[in-house]
């Protein structure tokens, strides 16, 4: 993601671990969903009112499975 043209990584996509588990292969479904990387954003930090949550939340507390699901709903 660029902002003012610098590239950078939106803190909660990282750990003390590095990157959020779970988190490339739900960016990988998307994009093969044909989403655009401000799409891919936009949806992993809106709330979803069945996760409770936003995607990126529910990846950060282990809950992959579900996101990843809804990830791969979205692409038919």
């Amino acid at each position: 993601m660029r902002r003012d043209g610098v590239l950078g990584i939106p803190a909660p996509f990282l750990t003390d671990a590095g990157v959020v588990k779970g988190l490339p292969g739900t960016i990988t479904l998307l994009r093969d969903a044909r989403y655009q990387d401000d799409e891919i954003l936009r949806w992993l930090f809106t709330p979803d009112d069945s996760l409770p949550g936003t995607p990126i939340d529910a990846l950060r507390g282990n809950r992959g499975r579900e996101v990843k699901r809804r990830a791969q709903a979205m692409g038919f």
